[in-house]
């Protein structure tokens, strides 16, 4: 169980709440807090003092005062004219990580807003009944006006839900829970739509799924290693240990774990090859950068995800404050070097795939004994170099950028919206690119036969080989591609590895649960 405005959130804790095996609850000492925090809101308004977004209007219209009887047709109109999104919906999940990250900055009792309509949103979640948010729409700046907006039409029954994976109207679906659209009171409507939970909900996806990328990337490379008869020697903890990058120790350290004991490894120690080109070699300084800055995002979004980012905050009874929690730039850096971190697994992913084809170190050209007639696989690898193209182009920070909003009143925005949605666009090539090199490293490691591998390594070709056959001949490689991409975003592989040695041994900090 989760208390929600007390407990301290964690990513791992986050999407246990998005998948149901944690729950979720007020506890009586937080319900306090937020009924305290609301009944300060209504001092304001009762005794006609002033404060922003209470009884003035928003953003340019600061200045203008709203009269008691108006505030709260006010918090109405705000969500209703703020609900300008455009694009794809975002998957439902998503939606549901803002919902709960709104719940727990909410529940801290800093926003005034009514134990009713957090009770609603709680609702929600609790039924899976998920709010229509288009993607686009966000500079990230009062936060995540126009998403938060979307995602909240829904409480005064507008908009549209997901309810049983059919998109309804809203009114549809309060219709036959026999619920009525909720009445928002002074403020309420603002503490909705200020804040960063779309950018958060979009960290809190892109840390889980590159931490899933950044493990398959060493047991992948490491299959990639043995398969071009590399030297284990680069990953020696004395080297690592003298520059000592977290990341790039941990990665040594899972690549020494995951061929100890391979006979492919002994059969060239003596070999007169000097040096591995960089692709191999470098592993650790690579995808170990890739995970300092992973850990890097994680360690900020766990920040963000118990902070109160919306606007003013409630301190207490006539006490309180407008500034800039809304604003995104927290996120939008990090979220930005985290695309390029991702960028660079598949880089050098394409590498090593190109590596393969060549007919060096013994390995057949295209990967294929017979070939004029078969292309081999030659063609996967151009996939790879679309992918990873298309990842550079998607590597400009949007956090470069600002556009001036508000007519003026905003006038630097952090455009992290897009930060967070590049990133998990660049995570989605990456599975594919990855999902390439195993298809060639699994291939090319079986023409080292009858030597093996280490156990953990011929466990992994074990399973691997009950999804995808070595291939003799051309075929719709396709097919493989989209089979392996399937496998990769399961935790079967990883499952598989811990069974049998633990690679993270000292490394907790680069966990997720």
């Amino acid at each position: 169980m989760f208390f929600y405005g007390k407990d301290t959130l964690t990513v791992g804790k986050t999407l246990q709440l998005v998948e149901g095996k944690l729950q979720g609850v007020l506890c009586e000492e937080v319900v306090q807090k937020i009924e305290e925090s609301h009944q300060f809101v209504k001092n304001i308004v009762a005794q006609h003092e002033t404060v922003y977004g209470i009884n003035t209007g928003f953003g340019p219209l600061c200045d203008t005062p709203i009269s008691e009887e108006q505030t709260k047709t006010l918090q109405y109109n705000l969500l209703i004219s703020h609900s300008v999104g455009v694009g794809n919906p975002i998957l439902p999940e998503i939606a549901k990580t803002m919902l709960i990250c709104k719940v727990h900055a909410l529940a801290q009792g800093y926003s005034g807003i009514s134990l009713h309509t957090l009770r609603r949103i709680l609702w929600h979640i609790e039924n899976d009944i998920i709010p229509v948010v288009p993607e686009k729409g966000s500079v990230g700046a009062s936060g995540d006006l126009a998403p938060l907006a979307h995602l909240f039409l829904p409480l005064i029954g507008l908009g549209y839900v997901y309810w049983n994976a059919q998109k309804v109207p809203t009114a549809h679906a309060l219709a036959h829970f026999e619920l009525a659209p909720i009445e928002l009171g002074p403020k309420e409507g603002l503490a909705l739509i200020n804040g960063t939970q779309f950018i958060l909900a979009h960290a809190v996806r892109g840390v889980a799924r590159l931490h899933h990328c950044l493990e398959m990337a060493d047991l992948i490379g490491a299959f990639s290693l043995e398969a071009l008869m590399g030297s284990v020697k680069p990953f020696d903890a004395r080297l690592h240990q003298i520059r000592p990058f977290r990341g790039s120790m941990l990665v040594a350290q899972r690549l020494r774990r995951l061929i100890d004991g391979s006979e492919v490894l002994a059969s060239h120690t003596d070999c007169g090859r000097v040096q591995d080109p960089y692709s191999l070699r470098c592993m650790p300084q690579v995808h170990g950068a890739s995970r300092n800055a992973w850990l890097h995002l994680k360690e900020l979004t766990e920040i963000e995800l118990n902070a109160v980012t919306d606007n003013p905050v409630v301190l207490g009874d006539h006490d309180t404050i407008s500034g800039g929690n809304f604003h995104g730039q927290p996120l939008a850096l990090p979220l930005d070097y985290a695309t390029l971190a991702a960028a660079e697994v598949g880089n050098i992913s394409d590498r090593r795939c190109y590596l393969m084809l060549e007919g060096r170190f013994g390995l057949p050209k295209l990967l294929l004994k017979e070939t004029g007639l078969n292309s081999g696989f030659m063609i996967p690898q151009y996939t790879t170099a679309a992918l990873v193209s298309e990842n550079k182009s998607l590597c400009f920070p949007a956090s470069a950028d600002s556009i001036p909003t508000s007519l003026g009143q905003e006038d630097h925005v952090s455009m992290g919206s897009i930060s967070g949605r590049k990133l998990n666009q660049v995570i989605d090539n990456l599975e594919y690119i990855l999902a390439i090199e195993l298809l060639y490293a699994s291939q090319a490691l079986e023409f080292r036969r009858p030597l093996q591998s280490s156990a953990v390594m011929e466990k992994l070709l074990g399973e691997i080989r009950k999804h995808v056959p070595f291939a003799t001949e051309d075929k719709i490689f396709s097919d493989d591609i989209a089979t392996l991409h399937q496998l990769l975003q399961t935790d079967i592989l990883p499952n598989l590895v811990s069974e049998t040695c633990n690679l993270n041994e000292h490394y907790d900090d680069f966990r997720i649960y």
